[in-house]
Formats: C-alpha cells, structure tokens, sequence
C-alpha cells in the first residue's frame, strides 16, 4: 500500500473513532435524559468505578474530540440507580457539617432501630416524587431526607404550633405558598402541593442566605430572625455561619438531624441499620376525576385499602373529594387503571353521598338539621361544631346528598367554604318598667334589641307607646355575676401576677 493510501486509511480509520465516540457520548446524555422522564436538558450523569476519572459532559454544541481527549476521561454509565437510596447518595451536594450533636444524633438514631424502619418504610410512598422535584430544580438530594426531622414522613403529623403535613407548613406559610387550606382540604398535607411548596421556600431561602445550612435555619427558625442573627454577628464582627449564630436550642439541632440521617442513609452498615428496599421508580401516579367522590368509594374502585388511600390523598378533610376542588387523586402505580376502569362502570348510585350546603342566614345546629334532614349530632360531628356555637349567615356545611340537594359541589364553594362560629347568647326572660314617654323604639335603643323583637314579646306593634310604670317583656343575656368578695380575689390575684411578670422582665 503505497503511504497516500497508508494516510487515507488512517485518516479514515481516525474519523470513524471520533465518529463513534461522539455518538456515544449522545447516547449517554440521552440516556441520562432518560431517567427523568419529562425533564430534558437535565441529565443525570454518574461516574464508573475507577478512580480520577470524569465523564466528558457537553457543553454547548458537539464537536469531535481527539484521542488524547478520549483516553483521559470516561464515558458515563447509561444505566441509572437500581434503588431510590443510591440514587439519593449520588446527589449529595451539600457541605457535610461535623461536630458533636451530630453524632448524638446518629447513636439517637441508630438505638432506635423500629422507629428507623416504621419512618424509612412510610417514606417509601413519596421520596420517589421528592428525588425527582429536586433532581429537576438542580438541589441537593439530601433535602428528601428532610421530612423525616420535620414530621417522620407523617402527612398528617400537626405540631403544637399548628404547623401541618410532612413538610410541616404553618398556616400563614402555607398560604403564602399558595397551599388552600378550607373545609374540605388542607394542601399543607397534600404530597404534590407540600413538595412544591416546600422546595420553593427553600430556594428562595437558599438564595437569601447563599449558604444550604443558613436556608434549613431559617426554614426552621424563620428568614427574619436567621437575618437578624447575621446582622448582629456582623456588628459584633462575628462569623455569620450556621455554627456562628446564636440560635433556640431546636434550630442548633436542625441541620445536625439532617446531617445525621444523610450519614446513615450514605453508610447504613456502619451505624447497623438497614434501610427497606426503595425502587427507583415511581410509588404512585396522578388521576383525574370527574365527578365528586366518597373516599370510601374512591379506595374501593381503586382496590386499595383505605389507609393507603389516605396516605397517598391525605390532604381529604371530609368524608368526600370534591372535583372542583381536588380534581386528581394519587394511587399505587397498579392500581389506577383498575380505578379508571371500575369507576367509568360503576352504576350502583351516586358516587358522593355527600355535598355542600350554605346557611341563608345564622342559626343554631338545631336549625341547621331540620334545613339538611340530618340529626343534629351527626351534623355536630361531621362539621366540627362545638356545643354553645351558632353557625354564621354564608357558612358552608356538609350535608347528605338528597334530591333537593343533588348536585356536585361548585368550584367557588369548593375553593373558599367554611364554617364559621359565633357563640350562642344565652337570654332570659324579665321585665322591665317602662319610663315616662317611652316606646317599642326607645326600649329597644335602652337594651340594644331590635325593634321588632321588643314588639312580637309584647304582643304590640313596632310603633306602640307604654304608659309609664308598664312591666315590657324583654329577653336579656344571662350574665354571670361574682360576688363582690370574690371579684375583689379576682383583682389581687391579677395584681399578684403583674409584679411576678415585670420582676421576671427585670431579671431578664
């Protein structure tokens, strides 16, 4: 072969190399795209086992790279995590934090092998969806480990606080984040709408502070007091991280919770703990519904046992979904289109035996029963009505279905019903004597009545006059009077307290 041909075949062999290798390098994007389905220009690459060695990742548009470049660097593995665990440990990103309450933390832990298991367990349901939300948003994926410091993964769990759901929203906070909370459901506690939520006050935290241990902080403590412990370290010229800020006892522990499950869960064998099996795979999938829907109804057309359906749709805060309002439901991957197909043949009735009534003015339960052909203590429990309670004019109550009142629950109510309260007045009837010149009128403006009660007591009309002396039938709020010798305990004891609190103040 003379050297003109000997270089052509070179030059050919050569360029079906790096011909190849770019289309490798192709096929390794896209099969990282492939992991996250519905999320591309996201890849998720991982690494081989030898050491010092990176895979090459494009940056901008492909071009060939020579064979010195191929040698030096690895082609990333096509094939993802086969467990949701690993695949948490490959996107560890944050700075590990090192210090004594972290290993109290990790003995607390690891002691604790059943609660370990019942909480890794309940987890399994949602980390899959939490992974994948912070994988898309490019954040470290050890803030899914988060819910088990705030609430065991527990999308019921409610602190003393009021704080809700498994990321544990406050219920200002969660407004804010645009999470509804009304009668019929509280998206602190709903899976899709918490993760959101959450992963969007994190960012925003993150990007306050710049800093991920400052952001956990002030998810915690709050971004208004995080950020008055940095300015009063920076004017004492003091160190403004995490371990430099004077912060509550919960908020010191916070981040060395978090830093303790990411230990356990990166090397389990060490701390002798084993965690359940998690594929990588989607727990559960979204499906819409159409009409409104008991909840027992729902988990039996789905297949699934109750309790399961609750945990997966725990942001149901009645015995009914209303579609307007709640218009997917999340079940077990396997178990939706036995949903769909059994709902769409359903035909034993009505799929709500519940819907929504709004009161035309206030009443007492008594009232608001015999309007709902209900009796009233099972319209007591199913509202949340307390005893001594009238329901105000507009409130929104859950009835029986009937053929008066039929229909699926509109979306305006559906978004903004609830109940609201006022106590019951207690009165009693008396008699009071009528002064010179007095009237229906001027009696009703002496005891703050109306009018046309002070009539129909009396038996007269709204216009009437009464001679002076006249006993008028009125009703008065019972008022309970303490006697003098106990109101003047009542005044010492108060006075007794106030000295206590502005001593306490002092030494303060």
């Amino acid at each position: 072969m003379t050297p003109h041909y000997r270089i052509a075949a070179a030059s050919t062999f050569f360029s079906t190399r790096l011909v190849s290798l770019a289309l490798l390098l192709v096929m390794a994007v896209l099969a990282g795209c492939a992991t996250q389905p519905g999320m591309p220009g996201d890849p998720v690459l991982t690494t081989g086992s030898s050491p010092g060695l990176k895979p090459l990742i494009p940056n901008g548009p492909l071009q060939a790279i020579t064979p010195g470049q191929a040698g030096s660097h690895q082609i990333a593995s096509t094939e993802p995590p086969k467990e949701l665990w690993d695949r948490i440990r490959r996107g560890f990103a944050m700075p590990d934090l090192q210090n004594e309450l972290v290993t109290e933390r990790e003995q607390w832990y690891a002691s604790r092998p059943d609660y370990m298991q019942r909480m890794t367990e309940r987890s399994s349901k949602y980390l899959f969806h939490i992974v994948e939300e912070l994988e898309r948003r490019q954040m470290p994926t050890e803030l899914a480990l988060l819910p088990f410091i705030e609430s065991a993964f527990n999308p019921q769990a409610v602190s003393s606080a009021k704080a809700a759901g498994m990321w544990q929203f406050m219920p200002a906070t969660g407004k804010f984040f645009a999470l509804k909370q009304n009668m019929f459901r509280d998206d602190r506690r709903d899976v899709l709408a918490s993760t959101r939520a959450a992963l969007d006050y994190l960012q925003k935290l993150y990007g306050m502070f710049g800093d991920w241990h400052l952001a956990l902080a002030a998810y915690n403590w709050g971004e208004g007091s995080v950020s008055r412990a940095i300015a009063k370290n920076q004017k004492a010229g003091l160190g403004t991280s995490y371990n430099d800020l004077n912060m509550p006892a919960e908020t010191r522990l916070y981040v060395p919770k978090l830093q303790a499950m990411k230990n356990i869960v990166a090397n389990p064998q060490a701390f002798d703990t084993e965690l359940p099996l998690i594929e990588n795979h989607p727990y559960f999938q979204q499906v819409l519904i159409t009409r409104d829907i008991d909840v027992a109804l729902a988990a039996r057309l789905a297949d699934v046992k109750i309790e399961d359906f609750k945990a997966l749709n725990p942001s149901a805060r009645r015995p009914v979904i209303i579609a307007s309002g709640t218009p997917q439901i999340l079940l077990p991957w396997d178990n939706a289109l036995i949903f769909q197909r059994n709902f769409d043949a359903y035909s034993q009735g009505q799929y709500a035996s519940w819907t929504a009534w709004t009161t035309p003015s206030t009443m007492n339960p008594t009232e608001a029963a015999r309007h709902t052909g209900m009796s009233e203590a099972d319209l007591r429990d199913v509202n949340n009505i307390p005893p001594r309670m009238l329901i105000k004019a507009g409130s929104t109550l859950l009835v029986p279905r009937s053929a008066k009142m039929g229909n699926d629950v509109t979306s305006a109510v559906a978004d903004n019903a609830q109940v609201s309260l006022t106590p019951e007045i207690v009165t009693r009837r008396t008699t009071v004597k009528a002064r010179k010149g007095e009237s229906v009128a001027t009696i009703a403006r002496r005891f703050g009545l109306s009018a046309p009660s002070v009539a129909a007591w009396n038996s007269v009309g709204t216009s009437a006059a009464f001679k002076l002396g006249h006993q008028v039938v009125v009703f008065l709020p019972v008022k309970s009077a303490a006697p003098s010798a106990g109101r003047s305990h009542i005044k010492a004891v108060k006075r007794s307290t106030s000295r206590a609190i502005v001593k306490s103040k002092k030494r303060r």
